[in-house]
């Protein structure tokens, strides 16, 4: 059985090798799938795929650029769109890391020629960018948890490290803030004088993963007080927090692992490939596959540069370039892998065990914003108005999953997923005891659903809104007189419905009974 140490480098060969985007970035909606927000009935940018009878032969290398998300292209960011007069109370985001250098080598071949140091000057860059290099300067002034304060707040190195966050990265993020900057501008979610309850800020040990959030964190907030801020630390890539203890979790992942192996095995096209990418290194097609040559390759992909040759002297191989051809192959592979996973649904269960402490989470603090706006109540200036929590694609992917996306696009580099919670300007007098039970009773609603009645949540990916996708909110009459989705929904959803597909009503059970 997989130990919880391990979890992470599973997960990690999972994501690189197998779990990309399905659908190509620029598509557009169905007429049908087309909302209107505040009036705007713009055509959205898709995030959330065709079904497979729409394209049933997707472009792997279209799809690899959608992954690398190069900063160089306008973007349009929904968040912050609501019903006129709603009132914006609190944001929570997760994102996943910028671009990084590769976390494997190909043996035999160079290693990709990328510079780690950051310099205005140098393309991609940002406005922003030249102030966030003497801003990250002063951060000996802020808090940090754990071991954090010893990691580096900028990536420094003029040959990459492994796994180091490149330029574009830092970029990707930049944007990533000054976008959420301008869609909450307006709302005035933090006041100039916010305190230091009010923006929650946490990141794996990792230095792509600190120095993402800080440069979102600076976009957002420009020339922040480092006096105000304290980072947090999260041991685990699952922000799972004090509640990561689930015996019954990575027996799951053992099982998509099992899964994953099959249908790689019987793909002869893939052993094929493997086998001509060995002959041109002269490595045996075990230690080729080890070395996880796509994590490279995309790399090398997304920042414009030729594929690893090597010459037919320097290796008992052939000799020759790896191509775009076989790249597109293993590419190919992967999507089909992502159709088979989400037939067979093991990771779909395996994600709503990962992900559960941190939907919590999530779900406490939007309800005590609610409670601290509740009709009656003086609001409190000490609740969590704004978090971030810089993470991973084995993160960002199960945390998709869990809230039932199952078509959504794989984590690309600087992947944002966004909660929001809205107020409505329409209260209704508060019913009696009794007379709100008859109402429950007769309209179904029962437990967290009743809660929160003048509470809304929304939830965007990559900035578009996905909140009608979710499990909590699919059936939600998206025409009705509250267009948004009830605040009661999620919390019904993360502290019993999402454990139905476990048979199970609740974390504890789900964990210690596992029953299929």
């Amino acid at each position: 059985m997989l130990s919880f140490a391990h979890t992470h480098l599973f997960l990690l060969f999972l994501f690189t090798v197998h779990l990309i985007p399905t659908t190509p970035m620029g598509e557009e909606r169905h007429p049908q799938d087309q909302g209107q927000v505040q009036g705007q009935g713009k055509s959205r940018k898709r995030v959330i795929p065709v079904p497979p009878t729409e394209d049933p032969d997707p472009d792997p290398i279209t799809e690899a650029y959608g992954y690398c998300n190069t900063p160089d292209r306008s973007e349009q960011a929904w968040e912050g769109h609501s019903p006129v007069d709603y009132k914006l109370l609190s944001v929570q985001v997760m994102i996943r890391h910028g671009d990084r250098y590769p976390l494997y080598a190909i043996p035999k071949t160079k290693r990709p020629a990328i510079d780690c140091t950051l310099s205005p000057k140098r393309k991609p860059s940002h406005p922003q960018l030249k102030s966030f290099i003497g801003h990250m300067a002063q951060g000996g002034h802020g808090r940090w948890e754990g071991t954090l304060s010893s990691l580096p707040r900028l990536p420094n190195h003029s040959a990459c490290e492994m796994g180091e966050l490149t330029q574009t990265g830092v970029v990707q993020h930049l944007r990533n803030g000054q976008l959420l900057r301008q869609a909450y501008k307006r709302h005035k979610l933090l006041p100039p004088d916010w305190s230091t309850k009010q923006v929650w800020v946490e990141t794996t040990s990792r230095s792509r993963t600190l120095q993402s959030g800080m440069a979102l964190l600076y976009g957002f907030l420009p020339d922040f007080d480092w006096s105000l801020l304290t980072v947090h630390h999260q041991w685990s890539t699952l922000f799972c927090g004090s509640a990561c203890d689930c015996p019954a979790r990575n027996p799951y992942l053992e099982e998509e692992q099992r899964r994953q192996y099959r249908l790689r095995a019987a793909d002869t096209e893939l052993e094929r490939t493997y086998a001509d990418m060995a002959r041109t290194l002269g490595l045996p097609p075990r230690q080729l596959r080890a070395a996880n040559p796509i994590d490279s390759l995309l790399c090398h992909l997304c920042h414009g540069l030729s594929f690893p040759c090597v010459s037919a002297g320097s290796a008992l191989g052939s000799g020759g370039c790896l191509t775009l051809a076989q790249f597109a192959v293993i590419r190919r592979q992967q999507l089909e892998d992502e159709v088979d996973r989400r037939r067979v649904g093991l990771y779909r269960r395996y994600a709503v065990l990962a992900m559960h402490p941190y939907l919590n989470r999530t779900a406490n603090r939007l309800e005590r914003v609610a409670k601290a706006y509740a009709p009656g109540r003086k609001p409190r200036a000490g609740e969590e108005v704004f978090t971030l929590s810089s993470a991973h694609d084995v993160t960002v992917a199960p945390l998709l999953s869990a809230l039932g996306l199952e078509e959504a696009l794989f984590p690309r580099f600087a992947a944002r997923v966004v909660f929001e919670l809205w107020k409505s300007p329409h209260t209704t007098q508060r019913p009696r005891k009794g007379q709100r039970q008859s109402q429950n009773k007769a309209s179904g609603v029962k437990g967290e659903r009743s809660k929160g009645g003048n509470m809304f949540v929304r939830v965007l990916y990559n900035g578009e809104d996905v909140t009608f996708h979710t499990t909590f909110c699919s059936s939600h009459d998206r025409h009705a007189t509250q267009p948004l989705c009830p605040l009661g929904n999620f919390l019904s959803f993360v502290r019993k419905d999402m454990f139905g597909v476990l048979n199970a009503t609740s974390y504890h059970d789900a964990c210690y009974r596992r029953t299929g």
